[in-house]
């Protein structure tokens, strides 16, 4: 239905907590696979950190490897359904007859111990790839960088997400690590033939990625230490989402399409509204998926997801007259094409009510009337299960 042009493929979950939404991306990544010529899936984790589980499905780490086993052990490697699609990708790709190796990448924001990382985390990846193109090029911005960006904890201080005093985002030091990072991506740019002489264009492509992702951290950083500019971070956070996606499905090249899977609020096309208790403060921002959408054009698509109800989550049953409530009353799981804007004939997307939230889980989105026009089709589940593997919810309020 969507047409051989689409090279990045979003399944966008309607919240962080569904067994039946885990399973649904791990049967439909392995029919992508056997039938539609993908090669790789983008979950929503941190980019730097999912480098690791990459060698581990192409089988060049253990089990038991430290970096292997911190994924597994916290945040989504604690999912069976994710350790599942892990293990499968790997025993594909052991198969002798496997032509084309699958990978596995992360595309968020890199994340550290307790808030957004230290940019040394991504420095420390940006000359891995320069050393082998040109050392002393890598010896000075090393130099100049590290005597800039000091102590780990001190940048990832989970108190700079809600108070701007605790972020050193715009402290002497990161205003002109920021200017060293602009000198760093400048001098990659203008000396990019000579550079890809000397290595390759992925080695080069990577290096230059992964120093302008350092410069956009430190812009998150910056935005955290601003009173009020808590959505422009959120908004640099879709930004470097969509240039990391970008960056895998140009990095899989010929080799197979991607599909990427995150929560609905960075994958659809609209702006994205967040309601933060206390106080329900409205946050907007342009998700990545609307940059994708503008970048890619035709290539792009997205599946958005609804669910009816989800006792374990806090998802009672959906007020009367909402898209949820009707669509329940059609019974069982439904896959709806919207056709980019095509309207339900039951539905008048003036006056269609949003229904309420959960009162446990504050990943949950609802649909609206913008869901026809933010995705291309979408799957509805009547209910779901909380994921298995996933530690206790607790009442958001």
């Amino acid at each position: 239905m969507l047409g051989d042009s689409v090279r990045l493929l979003g399944l966008a979950e309607a919240l962080h907590g569904s067994e039946e939404i885990l399973e649904a991306r791990n049967r439909l990544f392995r029919r992508l696979v056997a039938a539609h010529g993908y090669s790789a899936v983008a979950i929503e984790v941190s980019s730097p950190q999912a480098r690791a589980m990459n060698d581990y499905v192409l089988g060049l780490r253990k089990q038991d490897d430290p970096m292997v086993q911190g994924w597994l052990g916290s945040g989504f490697g604690l999912l069976d359904a994710n350790r599942e699609l892990v293990e499968w990708m790997r025993v594909h790709n052991a198969d002798p007859s496997t032509s084309t190796k699958l990978h596995f990448y992360g595309f968020d924001v890199p994340l550290g111990e307790g808030g957004l990382a230290s940019p040394g985390l991504v420095f420390d990846i940006v000359f891995a790839y320069l050393q082998g193109i040109d050392p002393d090029a890598t010896r000075r911005h090393r130099e100049r960088t590290a005597a800039l960006v000091g102590e780990t904890a001190d940048w990832e201080r989970p108190a700079a997400f809600y108070d701007p005093a605790q972020s050193i985002g715009l402290s002497p030091a990161a205003t002109e690590l920021r200017i060293a990072t602009e000198d760093l991506v400048t001098e990659l740019r203008i000396r990019g033939p000579e550079l890809i002489a000397k290595s390759d264009p992925l080695t080069y492509a990577d290096a230059l990625h992964h120093s302008q992702l350092a410069l956009e951290l430190l812009d998150a950083h910056a935005a955290l230490a601003t009173a009020g500019a808590y959505a422009r971070m959120l908004g640099i956070r879709d930004l470097i989402m969509a240039d990391n996606l970008a960056h895998i499905v140009s990095h899989e090249g010929e080799r197979g399409k991607v599909l990427a899977f995150a929560a609905s609020g960075h994958l659809k096309r609209g702006m994205t509204q967040w309601r933060l208790p206390p106080g329900d403060e409205v946050k907007e921002w342009w998700p990545a998926g609307s940059h994708l959408s503008a970048s890619f054009g035709p290539r792009y698509a997205v599946v958005g997801m609804g669910v009816g109800v989800s006792e374990e989550n806090g998802i009672g049953a959906p007020e009367p007259g909402t898209l949820e409530a009707e669509l329940l009353g059609v019974g069982g799981s439904l896959f709806i094409s919207t056709h980019r804007g095509a309207r339900a004939p039951a539905v008048n997307p003036v006056t269609l009510p949003v229904r309420s939230g959960s009162s446990r889980n504050p990943t949950y989105s609802p649909l609206t009337a913008d869901s026809f026009d933010d995705f291309d089709c979408i799957v509805f589940f009547d209910s779901t299960r909380y994921p298995r593997g996933s530690p206790p919810l607790t009442d958001w309020t």
